[in-house]
């Protein structure tokens, strides 16, 4: 007699078991499908970078063109507005009201007016007047472009050599020769360059556009190098063909994040390296040839404004000795899919140590961050004392003139200024304070210090009584 509450029968377990097996070996198959044809698809990404949408050459320099072959690059590129401030450096968004001049309706925070000083070591030039905090370059054009500088002085053509996207603008200008498109540019009035460039630093400034390879296009460093490394025995180096391809993640930053000075009558854009990338042997050539960029309205010194001189403190610091470029840590690589691409959205590495840090570096963001503070901190705390040290001499070399001095009674108080300035705004204006090279930054800032108490020493002396007899034979 059968019983209705046993299990299946025999036959009809193993069929179960057959349908089952086979659902799982299905399921299984489209996995494995699923899985081959995304590492194929993976594969096909890392074996084809990019997808050749538009034909690019020398002729196009419009970043949104070359954003259809390149277009995570570009999307990078684009968010180059952003804003953003860290302890020390990076701008705030400060609303403005736009005029008929200046249809700027956001700028970045006026540095002057956060450091009064800075008016006084710029007494008589034109960064006494308005100077803000960088912004990104998406707007490194129109900042230069509407700066109230322009309304105290006759810029040249020559600033435009890094503010701007110029290669296409000098080639035209040469009929083909980018050297005799930079002269013609250099000395032409700045509005009248403005009109020739259309673009802030675009792709085909760093990029040959069949390759993709790097390249410098601005003269000025491929001249400054050359200069720079005939002092080292090394006779007419070409850049372009001689770096190497990790040096040349840094030479396209070097193209305008430097020191630089408009040469003679004709303001050809000169980088002085020509006796060395330090400060000592850019004074040394400044002094050489009697360089001055103003004459300070107070005291009547021959005055430097130094720029922004990034690559050459760089090339001080750890990170450079180490060989690793500007490139490595504000433009770190990431993965988008198998893609293995620079992130061109160019920013503080303290906005990105992840990627930026912690590839080198095996400690917590926390702990990385409050490193670079520590130094900032210690960085920024002897820039003040040099500052106050230099508005010192100034308010002394000011009050003895005023007093009746001669200029010749004065000419040794002055070059102590001229000297104490440049060292000081030498690392007042370079962007990473004090980081890219921390102990070279306090000695310049140590040696700043000393030329402002050499200064007053002088004063001093000229005020001295004459020696008595009494005097003399001791």
């Amino acid at each position: 007699m059968s019983n209705p509450t046993t299990q299946p029968e025999p036959w009809l377990r193993r069929y179960r078991l057959v349908i089952l097996a086979a659902l799982v070996s299905a399921v299984g198959a489209v996995a494995a499908t699923a899985l081959l044809v995304n590492i194929s698809e993976r594969k096909q990404e890392a074996r084809n970078p990019f997808y050749r949408v538009v034909e690019l050459d020398d002729t196009i320099e419009d970043p949104a063109v070359w954003g259809k072959n390149f277009p995570l690059q570009y999307d990078d590129y684009k968010r180059t507005v952003d804003q953003v401030r860290t302890k020390y450096g990076g701008s705030e968004a400060v609303p403005r009201t736009p005029t008929s001049v200046d249809p700027r309706s956001v700028v970045a925070q006026s540095r002057i007016e956060e450091d009064p000083r800075l008016k006084t070591m710029w007494a008589g030039y034109a960064f006494a007047v308005d100077f803000r905090e960088e912004r990104g370059h998406a707007y490194m054009l129109d900042d230069q472009t509407f700066t109230e500088r322009q309304h105290v002085t006759k810029q040249p053509g020559t600033c435009m050599h890094c503010h701007g996207s110029v290669f296409l603008p000098y080639k035209k200008l040469g009929d083909g020769d980018l050297i005799k498109g930079f002269e013609k540019m250099n000395q032409m009035p700045y509005v009248e360059a403005r009109k020739l460039v259309d673009h802030p630093v675009a792709c085909i400034d760093c990029h040959e556009p069949k390759t993709m390879a790097l390249r410098v296009t601005r003269p000025g460093f491929i001249e400054g190098m050359r200069a720079l490394k005939a002092g080292q025995g090394v006779p007419d180096y070409d850049v372009n063909a001689q770096a190497t391809r990790q040096e040349m993640r840094s030479y396209v930053c070097g193209q305008c994040h430097v020191e630089y000075y408009f040469k003679g009558p004709e303001k050809r854009l000169t980088y002085p390296w020509a006796k060395g990338l330090n400060i000592d042997g850019i004074m040394a050539y400044y002094e050489e040839n009697g360089h001055k960029d103003w004459v300070h309205a107070e005291t009547g010194a021959p005055a430097l404004k130094a720029q922004h001189p990034e690559f050459e403190m760089y090339n001080q610091g750890i990170h450079a000795r180490s060989g690793v470029a500007c490139a490595d840590c504000h433009m770190a690589y990431k993965r988008e899919g198998a893609m293995k691409i620079s992130d061109h959205h160019v920013r503080s590495p303290l906005l990105n140590i992840s990627r930026a840090c912690q590839t080198c570096h095996k400690w917590s963001e926390e702990e990385l961050k409050g490193r670079v503070e520590t130094i900032q901190d210690r960085h920024h705390k002897l820039r003040n004392t040099a500052m106050d040290a230099l508005v010192d001499l100034i308010q002394d070399i000011k009050e003895r003139k005023l007093a009746g001095a001669t200029d010749l009674q004065l000419a040794e108080a002055r070059g102590f200024q001229r000297k104490a300035q440049f060292y000081l705004d030498f690392v007042e204006a370079e962007n990473s304070n004090g980081f890219h090279a921390p102990q070279e930054a306090a000695r310049i800032l140590g040696d700043s210090i000393n030329f402002s108490r050499l200064g007053q020493n002088a004063l001093r002396k000229q005020s001295a009584p004459p020696p008595t007899e009494a005097h003399k034979a001791e």
